[in-house]
């Protein structure tokens, strides 16, 4: 398998991001980011593209859509065995995305404020994160998709090692993403279920 050339990195938690980048930039992988994480990256001295410059979409609508976009959720979910899909993807000038570090809005600390207001519980709902999670754990073949930080460390050891990560690394990164994923999404159905009772 090729080594990781491309990773997309979007976090809300910030622990442990600027020894994983630091690895990353090492090995010379590309890094696309957002907003926030883009900024503490580039203060932590880690060379990123904003995902705006390397989409020519902008990030709108008050940033509720940044990384909604073919060329993100392509050179996630494209399989790298096919030919038909290598030929696609530079058709359209699309590259890989190797690894997708995200952790999600903190929906479950925002609901557990004294007096959150609905409004603000519901511009905490991450749209994107989830998004990018499940396409690239879909893809996990491929693609190494991180939800949590504390996964960082054997990551980081195996990209050091091996340049890519172990398909059994991917794999379980994958379930724990969907683990994730649904739990998140269950939270918000059980916020929205009280509200409305």
């Amino acid at each position: 398998m090729k080594k990781v050339e491309r990773a997309l990195i979007s976090v809300s938690d910030k622990s442990g991001l600027l020894e994983l980048a630091g690895v990353l930039a090492v090995l010379g992988v590309e890094i696309l980011s957002t907003g926030g994480t883009a900024k503490a990256l580039t203060n932590g001295g880690i060379k990123v593209t904003e995902v705006a410059d390397y989409t020519g979409s902008p990030e709108i609508l008050d940033g509720r859509v940044k990384t909604l976009h073919p060329k993100v959720h392509a050179g996630l979910l494209y399989r790298r065995d096919l030919p038909a899909h290598e030929a696609q993807m530079r058709e359209r000038g699309f590259g890989p995305i190797d690894v997708l570090v995200v952790n999600l809005y903190p929906f479950e600390a925002t609901i557990a404020k004294p007096g959150v207001t609905f409004e603000e519980a519901i511009e905490n709902i991450d749209i994107g994160g989830p998004c990018l999670l499940r396409a690239a754990a879909k893809n996990f073949d491929s693609v190494t998709a991180i939800c949590d930080s504390g996964d960082y460390p054997r990551v980081a050891a195996e990209l050091q090692a091996n340049g890519q990560t172990s398909p059994e690394t991917r794999r379980y990164l994958a379930q724990k993403i969907y683990r994730r994923t649904s739990e998140y999404d269950r939270t918000i159905a059980n916020f929205l279920a009280d509200y409305l009772n």
